[in-house]
């Protein structure tokens, strides 16, 4: 995969070893309810050392590029626990894991680990959709006294409700890999047929209101 784009080679990664499936005639159901062509869950990447090391040193890559100054790493759980602690160990900083909410026991506990006030901090996350549940985790780093710098994600589906949750929050995204190229590899490794393209491109103009 030499010559492909990291963009390219992330998309490619994930669909070879079916992190990401896309089924525009069966379509999945998500928590929200939404009718979706496309499930992704980059935890699959895990099992395979060749790709778990692709991921990890360009999240690092494009830390070191867009986010010099990091003193440490947060992951966002529970799927961006392990990316973060891999990341957090090619770029030897320290790291913490970050819940959306407190724990509803024992020390009741949002962030695990040690983080400085003051501390310049980049947040790991698998997967952006909305942005919901990522940018809790900023909010509660910030209430902790962290600087965070931004994110950085594996995928993102493109959702302008994300670009703008993420603009008001004043959060940088960094995504190795988008819905649109994951769209052109799949065509380009005949992983879906031509005329299931338009039906993929229209999802993510009204997810909501697709397949209704």
């Amino acid at each position: 995969m030499d010559h492909l784009t990291t963009q390219q080679a992330v998309a490619r990664h994930l669909l070879t070893v079916k992190a990401v499936r896309l089924q525009p005639d069966s379509p999945f159901t998500w928590s929200s309810g939404w009718k979706s062509p496309i499930y992704c869950d980059n935890r699959v990447t895990l099992a395979y050392p060749d790709v778990r090391t692709f991921i990890k040193n360009a999240l690092a890559a494009a830390i070191r590029e867009r986010f010099p100054d990091v003193e440490a790493i947060a992951g966002v759980a529970t799927a961006g626990i392990p990316q973060g602690v891999l990341v957090a160990d090619v770029l030897n900083l320290p790291y913490c894991y970050v819940r959306p909410e407190p724990k509803a026991h024992g020390m009741g506990k949002q962030i695990e680990g040690q983080l400085d006030a003051g501390q310049k901090v980049v947040v790991i996350e698998d997967l952006i959709s909305t942005g919901g549940s990522s940018l809790k985790v900023v909010d509660a780093l910030r209430k902790a006294g962290a600087e965070v710098l931004g994110m950085a994600a594996i995928f993102t589906y493109g959702f302008p409700i994300a670009d703008q949750n993420f603009a008001d929050r004043k959060v940088e995204l960094v995504c190795l890999s988008n819905y649109d190229e994951l769209l052109n590899e799949a065509q380009a490794l005949n992983y879906i047929p031509a005329n299931a393209l338009d039906s993929l491109s229209t999802w993510r103009q009204n997810p909501a209101e697709w397949g209704k």
